[in-house]
């Protein structure tokens, strides 16, 4: 009898375990389910300007003087499947509505909506708004290692509403597209039928250096019409040094009643140097040089154009997903027609000092 049980007892132990060799087998076999991906981030800041003004201030997101200010509150939503995905990016804040001001009331929160589809490996077709291919700097504050943004970034584009094709190849990458004005999701009525082309090449001949040849062009909502090329390459110089550069050149021709006018232009250089002695700290001094003699952005309003050099240093305190910034920048330019001392005359300098908190997930 003992030896009957015996056998029933291992019988049934050994139907356990097959059992639970195929429920473990079926719980780490892999999925073909799309997969849904939540990040983001939420920044503050706090600046000074030692002038004890807001005039001095022309870049964006920073526009203000001994105030505690609110960034953006950002979540992205992505869904990926085998050939298809979407990705819904959604900010709020002084920092997104200033990124989507050509939006009013709750299309302002939108940073990026779109849909792709990748019919191979190579290939990707995408429509939607999404952020700009342009410049080497980005809306989101955790992808920047300076808080304050440049010349550059400031005057644009930000943004692309259209649709576009990007290939794949090797070490070439090519995106062309078609699109809205530059910064419009819903274009005025009479500018309907007026398109954007955009377009990007790029080459990496290794995984440390990388170019990007970026062009934008097109009728304006005011009828001017715009052509914009651009240019950006990153090189890692070691584990804990890494240059950026990036260079931009805008020509804008106006329609004076009969015909469009000569090009005028605007455009700027900078370059970046990141320097990471621990990956608890690291260093960024951006130095930027933007031309506008022709007084098409912040020289639109003054006496007479200009340029400016404007130098930022950034250090970065990281901690899991925490980063703070204490930034010093001085903006330096060739006239007095831009910038005001605290006694409201002109001068050719202004500096200010900011401190910033990011947590991104």
């Amino acid at each position: 009898m003992l030896r009957k049980y015996f056998v029933a007892a291992l019988g049934l132990l050994s139907c356990t375990v097959s059992v639970a060799q195929t429920v473990d087998t079926a719980v780490a076999a892999p999925s073909n389910e799309p997969v849904l991906t939540i990040t983001g981030s939420v920044d503050a800041y706090y600046k000074l300007d030692f002038a004890k003004t807001t005039a001095n201030s022309l870049t964006s997101f920073t526009q203000t003087h001994n105030a505690f200010s609110l960034g953006m509150a950002s979540v992205k939503f992505e869904h990926k499947g085998d050939k298809v995905s979407a990705v819904a990016d959604l900010g709020f804040g002084p920092r997104a509505k200033d990124f989507a001001y050509t939006d009013n009331g709750i299309t302002q929160a939108v940073k990026q909506m779109y849909v792709s589809y990748a019919p191979a490996d190579w290939l990707k077709f995408t429509m939607g708004t999404w952020g700009t291919h342009v410049g080497y700097e980005l809306l989101d504050p955790q992808l920047n290692r300076n808080y304050s943004m440049s010349y550059m970034f400031t005057n644009g584009p930000f943004s692309h509403t259209g649709l576009k094709a990007e290939i794949t190849k090797g070490q070439h990458g090519f995106m062309v597209g078609v699109a809205n004005a530059t910064d419009f999701r819903i274009p005025p009525s009479d500018q309907i039928n007026k398109k954007f082309l955009i377009a990007q090449y790029t080459f990496a001949p290794s995984d440390k250096v990388k170019f990007y040849l970026n062009y934008v062009g097109g009728q304006n909502p005011d009828t001017s019409k715009t052509s914009q090329f651009d240019a950006v390459i990153t090189a890692k110089i070691s584990d804990k040094f890494n240059v950026g550069f990036n260079a931009t050149s805008n020509s804008t021709k106006f329609w004076d009643g009969t015909k469009n006018t000569d090009g005028l232009t605007w455009g700027g250089a900078a370059l970046y140097l990141n320097v990471d002695p621990t990956p608890a700290f690291g260093l960024t001094l951006r130095g930027e040089l933007f031309s506008d003699k022709e007084q098409l952005k912040p020289f639109a309003s003054a006496t007479q154009g200009g340029s400016i050099f404007a130098t930022t240093l950034s250090a970065n305190f990281k901690t899991g997903g925490f980063t703070f910034i204490p930034e010093l920048r001085v903006d330096n330019a060739n006239n007095n027609a831009l910038f005001i001392d605290k006694d409201g005359i002109g001068t050719k300098s202004a500096a200010s000092f900011l401190i910033a908190a990011i947590y991104s997930f």
